[in-house]
C-alpha cells in the first residue's frame, strides 16, 4: 500500500527551489526556509512565481514527485514531468473502453451514483450538526434537497447511457449548490453564496471552492500518473484539449469529502474572515496570503484523517482515497475486479 506522504506547498513570493543532495531546500532572498528529504515527499505545489533548479525539477521527474506551479489563485499553469513512463498497457486498455459506451457506462454510472450520494452525506451532517439552529424553512430546503439526491442517485446507478448521466450529474449539482448557502452557519455578511461562479468566482465561498478543488484536482491527477493512467482520457468527462478528464472524473466522487466539507467547516468555525480574501476592482474574488496558507494547513490536517475504506475495508488517511480510487480503476480495467467500485462517504 501506498504511504500517505507530505506535500510542500510554497507560497513566498520569490521563492527558490533547489536541490541539495537527497534533500528538496527552499530559499527566499537567499536565505534557506525550509529543507526536507525527498523519500518524505510526494509533491510540491508553487504558488505565486517561484523558480526552481533543473536539478530539482528532474530528480523530481525520477522520483515521481510531482512539481506543479499554481497562480496565487490557485488556477493550474504548468507542471514538470519526466519521460513518460507509465504502463502502456494499461493506456492501451483505457484508450480503448473509454472509446466503448457500454464499458465506460458502468464507471460513469458508479462516478455519478457516488458523487450524489456523498453530496447527500453533507447536507445529512449539515442537518446532523446545525439543524436544530436552523429555520424551519431552511431545514425543509435541506431535507427535501437529500431526498431528491436520494432518488438522483438510485437513478444514476441504473441510467442507460453516458449522456444522461451527464444531465444527471448536473441536475444533482443544482440540487445540491440550491441549499448550499443554508448550510452556511458562519458570518453571512462576509459569506454568502449564490450560485457557482468560476473564472473569475465573483464571491468568497466561490474562491474558497475553486481553491480547494484546485488542489483536489492536483492530488487527483498524481494519482492517476503514479498507477500508470492517462489523465487526459476520461469517461465521464469528454476529450477536450488541454483538459485532464480523466483527473476531473476521479475529482467527482471526493469534491464534497474533501473540498465541501472542508469549505463548510472552516466557514463556519470562523476560521476564514473578510481579511482572508482579496476583492479587485472587477469584481474577482480570490484568497489573500494569509487565507490561502490558513486553507493550506486545514487541507494538509483534513487529508491526515483517518477513515475506513467501505471497499476495501482498511483504515487509511483520507488524502490516500484518490491514491487507492486510481488504483482500483486499473484493477477493474486489467480484469481483476467485475466493476469499479466508487468512493461513498459513510
Amino acid at each position: 500500500m501506498r504511504r500517505h506522504l507530505n506535500t510542500i506547498y510554497v507560497t513566498s513570493e520569490g521563492a527558490w527551489l533547489r536541490k541539495d543532495g537527497a534533500n528538496i531546500v527552499v530559499e527566499v532572498d537567499g536565505s534557506e526556509r525550509g529543507r526536507a528529504p525527498m523519500h518524505m515527499i510526494g509533491g510540491i505545489v508553487c504558488f505565486s512565481r517561484p523558480g526552481a533548479s533543473p536539478a530539482l525539477m528532474a530528480a523530481c521527474a525520477e522520483a515521481g514527485i510531482t512539481l506543479s506551479f499554481l497562480s496565487p489563485e490557485g488556477k493550474f499553469l504548468a507542471r514538470v514531468e519526466g519521460p513518460r513512463s507509465g504502463n502502456v498497457l494499461l493506456r492501451r486498455t483505457q484508450y480503448r473502453l473509454a472509446d466503448d459506451p457500454g464499458h465506460a457506462l458502468s464507471i460513469v454510472q458508479g462516478i455519478v451514483a457516488a458523487k450524489t450520494a456523498n453530496q447527500r452525506t453533507v447536507l445529512r451532517r449539515a442537518l446532523r450538526d446545525h439543524g436544530d439552529r436552523m429555520s424551519d424553512t431552511a431545514r425543509a430546503a435541506i431535507e427535501a434537497a437529500e431526498q431528491r439526491l436520494f432518488h438522483s442517485a438510485r437513478r444514476a446507478s441504473v441510467a442507460g447511457d453516458v449522456a444522461t448521466l451527464r444531465g444527471m450529474e448536473g441536475e444533482a449539482a443544482l440540487t445540491y449548490f440550491n441549499v448550499f448557502d443554508t448550510m452556511i452557519q458562519g458570518d453571512k455578511s462576509v459569506f454568502r453564496f449564490n450560485g457557482r461562479s468560476r473564472r473569475p468566482p465573483l464571491d468568497r465561498v466561490n474562491a474558497l471552492l475553486s481553491f480547494l478543488y484546485a488542489m483536489l484536482g492536483h492530488d487527483c491527477r498524481s494519482a492517476l500518473e503514479s498507477v500508470g493512467f492517462d489523465p487526459q482520457v476520461g469517461f465521464l468527462h469528454a476529450d477536450r484539449p488541454g483538459r485532464a478528464g480523466l483527473a476531473l472524473d476521479l475529482m467527482e466522487e471526493m469534491r464534497p469529502v474533501l473540498a465541501d466539507r472542508l469549505a463548510l467547516t472552516l466557514i463556519n468555525r470562523g476560521q476564514l474572515k473578510a481579511r482572508d480574501f482579496v476583492v479587485d476592482d472587477g469584481g474577482a474574488v480570490s484568497l489573500a496570503d494569509e487565507g490561502r496558507k490558513a486553507v493550506l494547513v486545514a487541507w494538509q490536517e483534513r487529508k491526515k484523517r483517518e477513515l475506513r475504506h467501505p471497499f476495501l475495508g482498511e483504515n487509511m488517511a483520507l488524502g490516500l482515497v484518490p491514491h487507492v480510487q486510481a488504483l482500483l480503476l486499473s484493477r477493474h480495467l486489467r480484469g481483476d475486479i467485475d466493476g469499479y467500485p466508487p468512493f461513498i462517504w459513510k
